[in-house]
């Protein structure tokens, strides 16, 4: 690991004046592609989601999964030919600040992961239409073929963030106010980040609907998950709002697709349809995160700045930052939870609770109301929500330990 972080940032500063020119100042165009990969599979995925929500059967050269493949390859193409032209030109100025692989291989740490993410998406599809002429529809997110193509996935998209990450520490000193490159690396990193987290997101979804945002099982979970990935870009972010920045871009990239494939017609092709529709139903509407990441960007603004010199003790900065995350999230999606659950207002294009599976009877009784038999005492949600707060509190010093090593990354 440490060939991954070592300094070597001299050269970087003697030529950020000179690379400043063209439509990618100073930066490879491996990493635009490779942020725009991680852009491809969660479109994909999620529109797969939708896909089978509302259609059912799909194919392995489905719509869905031909933009999974799209970004599949373009990670894998570009960070393949990086990896190959820093290894086959022996005098490339790259080659001193590349990280060795079976001492064959040089490239970028970043690359690395895109490559050995892309084969795992590509060995996935095959296995998954096996699959699915096999065992027929998917009842649940991680099959086997899909747990090969989610940690593929996910490998691509951390290989993008540590590719931009790379060039975002570099630039780090380099005419940090102004300089184009430096602030455009700042929001390759916050895309990349709002992406995975996106991608994350959907793993533990079915634990965060919103008909459980009354339960200790939401809150446990988004405890576990959610401060140590927050902290941790945030803090190796450059951004001055950057929990805030990454929050709100997840929030963005989940919707987009709901908001748009709601628009296009679709009808099952599988049944039973207890559900007669006619349009892509959406994919559940997420947590307000931007609300308790605000708050966290303000509590590191207080405690948590070099620049005033206000630095307070790690552990206690976690304590902060995980009660802070879990207070504000109850705070916040216990009533929204409820309207989008309850209300009819939320039953439009917008808040997406009027979508509903096309294999489901229309008529639930607790399609919009909540189920008595799965609500908690007052007791036993508390005891819950205490472990969660536990759990929210270490998370986030995780996080804190992970964005100390990402801060360190430059290669």
């Amino acid at each position: 690991m440490q060939s991954a972080i070592s300094p070597s940032l001299q050269s970087v500063r003697e030529q950020s004046a000179t690379q400043s020119i063209g439509w990618r100042p100073g930066i490879p165009t491996y990493i635009y592609a490779v942020v725009f990969s991680s852009f491809c599979v969660v479109m994909g995925l999620l529109w797969d989601i939708m896909w089978h929500i509302s259609i059912g059967r799909d194919g392995l050269f489905a719509a869905p999964h031909v933009v999974i493949y799209v970004g599949a390859v373009v990670a894998g193409l570009f960070s393949a030919y990086r990896i190959l032209a820093l290894t086959l030109t022996r005098n490339h100025p790259g080659r001193a600040e590349a990280v060795p692989f079976w001492g064959v291989f040089y490239g970028p740490l970043g690359a690395m992961f895109c490559v050995w993410g892309a084969l795992a998406m590509l060995t996935s599809a095959p296995f998954d239409d096996w699959w699915h002429n096999t065992y027929g529809l998917d009842v649940q997110i991680l099959t086997p073929p899909h747990t090969i193509l989610i940690v593929g996935i996910m490998t691509v998209q951390f290989g993008a963030i540590i590719g931009v990450l790379a060039l975002q520490n570099k630039y780090r000193d380099v005419n940090e106010s102004g300089n184009t490159v430096s602030t455009r690396l700042k929001w390759l990193f916050a895309i990349a980040s709002g992406l995975l987290l996106a991608m994350l997101f959907v793993l533990f979804s079915e634990s965060m609907t919103r008909s459980q945002t009354h339960h200790t099982r939401y809150y446990v979970t988004a405890a576990i998950a959610l401060p140590f990935y927050l902290v941790a870009m945030g803090r190796a972010s450059l951004l001055r709002w950057p929990i805030t920045t990454i929050a709100g871009l997840f929030m963005l990239f989940f919707l987009m697709p709901s908001w748009v494939l709601e628009n296009i017609p679709a009808q099952p092709r599988l049944g039973p349809v207890l559900n007669p529709i006619t349009h892509y139903q959406a994919f559940i509407f997420p947590p307000l995160l931007v609300i308790p990441a605000f708050l966290m960007d303000l509590l590191i603004h207080r405690f948590d700045n070099f620049a005033t010199g206000k630095k307070l003790n790690d552990w206690l900065l976690a304590v902060l930052l995980g009660i802070t995350f879990l207070l504000v999230l109850l705070a916040v999606q216990w009533p929204f939870g409820e309207f989008l659950h309850t209300s009819p207002y939320a039953r439009n294009g917008f808040f997406l609770s009027n979508s509903w599976f096309y294999s489901r009877a229309p008529d639930s009784p607790y399609r919009y109301a909540y189920n008595p038999e799965r609500l908690q005492s007052t007791a036993s949600f508390a005891i819950g929500f205490g472990k969660a707060l536990l759990y929210a509190i270490l998370s986030a010093r995780v996080g804190l330990l992970w964005g100390n090593w990402m801060k360190q990354v430059v290669r």
